[in-house]
């Protein structure tokens, strides 16, 4: 599965279009990037940019962003409304899909040494990347702004984690940069049928962290608590890594608690709904649907979709699409606007703007069309992927239709969680559809490199050893794939809907001849590589998935056949 990480690095320039567009330019000019937003400020003379890809070309494209900045901007000139120390203020690395937090601060550590190191540019680490308790703080690193620099730079406490730690004329040009990886920031409102801000602002006060002053009876007019120390006393809201307000918005007439949620891993956004929701209606007060400012994380929606689905008992092993639209119409996030995946969506939002050809993406009849045409792709792996996925799918079938069975009540969410790994299946061999064909194009990429010198030759030689090796890795994955999709089909035989018992065993036959497909891939493509030992282990572990596989059709049909 791709990992995904967003970059949000804020430059200290939001007046000059110009200079913009060339730190821009350079962020682009990593093919394998691609850049979301562009938020330029002219009050806080600031440029907040939005970029997301895998891990290494997010680096690489964050670098030359960086290096740009500190060239075309001068902080011994700046001025605006935002606190800043560097002519790249801050830039941090956001887990996106696929790659832990612990993955992300490892490259934002690497990132934070590229840029002291090849840059020159001294370099804070904050938030999770930080080395130092003191240094997760944003504000203790940026503490007196870019003008207290000079003398703290070069102290003991706050020298640079990399990069240099005197103030020298560059450094005076570029000032500091703070590299970090930190948590989805999801800027989320919730509209309320009241034009009250005094009431939403209520609302929001029970459910952010920081919550409430404390006061003597009158929770509105009481005297304030104060501790021993003379501190104000707060009474926490519900919610933990929340912020909140309440206003009033003239363009729609109506009052909305605008949230953001700093840690969606820990109160995800259809937490944070239902608690408004609770919190608006023992005040009186109805939550009539929500907005998202900006994008969220697919995954975000997805666990959104799951968790009211779970309130009603059904399966969750459905498609994406309806997941999303579950999520969509239980938090009313199409209640002001319309709510566009392919816009609010991040990975939805790239795939559009790469506008990236998948054989996935084509209807039933483009891609029998495409398999018959003299393109040598998609070819017999791609078609194995297929077969396998459409087996999975069948099971997955019959463990939704089977949750949702009148009387079956109380098993629905066992079949819901076969349901479950069943979508699994058949999404990761539908993605190794178009996985097998690249593979293949590999393969032709790696002969048409040039061949003029010796270095070429051996380089050319190994890049289509590389891309042999990975042809024969692919079909083996699908193997493996359809063969685990195989204890669903199994299960569902044995305890599924018995009116859709044939389906399950469909599902078995279809993942039996994906395996047995895959395999003659690995085979064919183990005959041009060299490295005999990595050849026999492959062939002999395809040879027991195939046969594993065939006794386990064997065993699927037998106990279908009992049933019919």
């Amino acid at each position: 599965m791709r990992q995904l990480i967003e970059c949000v690095p804020n430059f200290s320039e939001g007046r000059d279009m110009s200079i913009i567009k060339q730190i821009t330019n350079a962020i682009e000019s990593v093919d394998e990037i691609t850049l979301l937003d562009v938020d330029p400020g002219n009050a806080t003379n600031r440029t907040v940019v939005t970029f997301v890809g895998e891990p290494i070309p997010v680096m690489e494209a964050a670098v030359r962003g960086i290096r740009k900045a500190s060239e075309l901007i001068d902080m011994s000139k700046h001025s605006g409304a935002h606190p800043r120390f560097g002519a790249t203020d801050v830039c941090p690395l956001v887990p996106v899909a696929n790659i832990s937090m612990e993955e992300t601060v490892k490259y934002a550590r690497q990132l934070a040494e590229r840029v002291g190191t090849e840059i020159g540019v001294p370099v804070f680490c904050y938030e999770n990347a930080a080395f130092s308790e003191v240094r997760k703080n944003l504000a203790n690193c940026r503490a007196g702004e870019y003008e207290a620099l000079p003398n703290r730079i070069t102290t003991e406490e706050w020298k640079p984690d990399f990069g240099p730690s005197e103030f020298t004329d560059t450094v005076a040009k570029s000032g500091v940069t703070a590299v970090g990886a930190r948590d989805f920031l999801v800027a989320f409102n919730v509209n309320l049928n009241t034009t009250s801000t005094r009431r939403a602002n209520a609302v929001a006060f029970d459910v952010r962290e920081r919550g409430r002053k404390k006061r003597e009876g009158s929770p509105v007019t009481g005297k304030l608590v104060k501790d021993e120390k003379g501190n104000q006393v707060w009474v926490p809201g519900a919610l933990k890594e929340v912020k909140a307000i309440g206003w009033f918005i003239d363009e729609f007439g109506i009052a909305q608690i605008s949230m953001n949620l700093t840690n969606i891993s820990i109160t995800p956004v259809h937490i944070a709904y239902d608690e408004v929701y609770k919190k608006a209606n023992e005040r009186g007060i109805r939550a009539t649907g929500s907005e998202l400012v900006g994008l969220i994380p697919l995954n975000a929606m997805l666990e959104a979709g799951k968790y009211f689905l779970r309130k009603q008992n059904r399966s969750l092993g459905v498609s994406d699409n309806e997941l999303i639209k579950i999520a969509v119409k239980s938090m009313g996030l199409d209640d002001l606007y319309k709510f566009k995946p392919e816009e609010k969506i991040i990975e939805y939002s790239m795939a559009a703007k790469e506008k990236s050809a998948k054989l996935i993406d084509m209807n039933l009849s483009e891609f029998v069309w495409e398999t018959a045409s003299e393109s040598p792709a998609p070819g017999g792996g791609s078609i194995a992927a297929y077969m396998g996925s459409l087996g999975a799918a069948l099971g997955t079938m019959v463990a939704n239709l089977s949750s949702h069975k009148r009387g079956w009540d109380e098993r629905w969410e066992t079949f819901s969680d076969w349901a479950e790994k069943g979508k699994y299946y058949h999404d990761q061999l539908l993605a190794m559809v178009d996985e097998d064909t690249n593979a293949f194009n590999k393969i032709m990429d790696a002969f048409g490199l040039s061949k003029k010198t010796d270095k070429e030759i051996a380089a050319r030689q190994k890049a289509i050893m590389d891309a042999t090796k990975y042809a024969i890795e692919v079909p083996l994955k699908t193997m493996k794939l359809c063969f685990e999709s195989m204890d669903l089909m199994k299960a569902m035989v044995q305890e599924g809907n018995p009116n859709s018992v044939t389906d399950a065993a469909v599902g078995a036959l279809a993942a039996t001849a994906g395996i047995r497909a895959a395999y003659l891939n690995v085979r064919i493509n183990v005959g041009d590589y060299d490295d005999k030992t990595f050849v026999d282990k492959v062939v002999k572990e395809g040879a027991e998935i195939e046969k594993a596989a065939l006794e386990m059709e064997k065993e699927i049909l037998k106990i279908t056949n009992e049933k019919l």
